[in-house]
């Protein structure tokens, strides 16, 4: 569940950026590049900003 969630936004923020690229007037390989650039850097960061820790999850021994 958890990493659908992040691959589901990085998904989302990839084309938000690509979106963006195409409305500022940039041709379209470039949106595409700059979709997958945002794409690769959103992955990582919801990486860790959903990280949850050994101590936080319930039922586990500490």
């Amino acid at each position: 569940m958890r990493s659908a969630l992040i691959l589901l936004s990085a998904v989302l923020t990839g084309i938000g950026a690509g979106v963006l690229m195409r409305l500022a007037g940039s041709h379209a390989a470039e949106c595409v590049l700059y979709g997958a650039g945002a794409f690769g850097l959103a992955v990582p960061f919801l990486d860790r900003l959903v990280a949850v820790e050994a101590e936080e999850l319930p039922g586990t021994p500490s």
